[in-house]
């Protein structure tokens, strides 16, 4: 007997519904010279153009939405490195509610001024030495608040899944899919989306190469715990893939790819100086894959999500400054 997965096309879907109208439908880039260096027909989903500048804020706004309004009146607290602080700080915003976010001692400023100016509470934390889920489920206990994490939840992972069903609905038929892991909720939620449309559909997740907790889990068939990744893409800096996650991207990811700085670093560049697009480093690492031909056998049309864009101009500088 076949047991029913946790996050379904259907759920995806029912998360499309949910967020139209709030979150944005995000643009599709093409680029001839992009083609060129892939060898093949690429189709880029700028969830860099999305609200907070990230992905994170589908997911955040189709959990958050779903609360009681006696949860949404007692408030929210989530644990995140960023992006996922900033999309929960707005979606409690967007639905009467506030926000208690624990967030890295070194996440980068631009990140915790934006959740900051989105109304949220910021409690920060040593990320090499501190437990972040222990102490955000502690703080949700003590205060009574729903605890809203990153990737670890159905509605988080429907949510992120739409941008793959936005992607398929408008450029239709993909060979291939190429999409940034960190926790592991937007590929399982995109690996659902696609491979619910169309089951021919590869589907590679990319990681850094210092952070490449899915890539050793897969191969083990088990999740597998690595020290604090030290990489640039700061978003992409786990150190174990979640449960639920992996749960599902064990059954649906083809493969994972990984990639250096130095790789993530010319993408953005490439991004900019080419595409006229600002991509932050853990939201270019599907697009420096495939610059970098990390990926064997490329077929005709492939789909890449750049998945965020948050990084200020003097960060910016210091990664991708000659």
């Amino acid at each position: 007997m076949t047991s029913t997965p946790p996050v379904t096309l259907d759920d995806v879907r029912d998360a499309a519904a949910r967020i139209k109208g709030v979150a944005h439908r995000t643009p599709v880039l093409r680029s001839r010279t992009l083609d060129a260096r892939v060898g093949a027909e690429v189709f880029l989903k700028c969830e860099n153009h999305q609200r907070v500048g990230a992905f994170k804020f589908r997911g955040a706004y189709n959990a958050v939405s779903r609360l009681s309004p006696e949860q949404l009146a007692k408030g929210i607290a989530s644990f995140s490195s960023g992006n996922h602080a900033q999309a929960v700080a707005l979606a409690a915003r967007e639905l009467g509610s506030r926000a208690v976010i624990v967030m890295p001692e070194d996440t980068p400023a631009s990140k915790r001024a934006a959740a900051e100016g989105y109304g949220a509470q910021i409690v920060t934390y040593d990320r090499y030495t501190g437990d972040r889920e222990a102490i955000g489920a502690a703080l949700a206990a003590e205060r009574g608040l729903a605890l809203i994490p990153p990737y670890e939840h159905p509605h988080i992972i429907a949510g992120q899944g739409t941008a793959a069903l936005e992607l398929m609905e408008e450029v239709g038929e993909l060979d291939l899919l190429l999409v940034p892991v960190g926790g592991g909720g937007l590929i399982a939620g995109s690996s659902t989306a696609v491979k619910g449309l169309s089951g021919s559909v590869r589907v590679v997740g990319v990681e850094p190469e210092a952070g490449d907790d899915t890539k050793r889990s897969l191969a083990a068939g088990h999740r597998v715990t690595i020290p604090v990744p030290r990489t640039i893409a700061d978003g992409q800096a786990a150190e174990i893939p979640g449960e639920l996650t992996f749960s599902i991207n064990r059954r649906l990811v083809d493969d994972i790819a990984l990639v250096s700085d130095d790789d993530i670093r010319d993408a953005m560049r490439f991004a900019f100086e080419r595409l006229k697009t600002v991509v932050e480093p853990s939201g270019a690492t599907a697009l420096a894959a495939a610059l970098s031909g990390r990926v064997d056998g490329v077929p005709p049309r492939v789909g890449i999500i750049l998945s965020g864009g948050n990084v200020d101009a003097r960060r910016f500088a210091e990664i991708c400054g000659a």
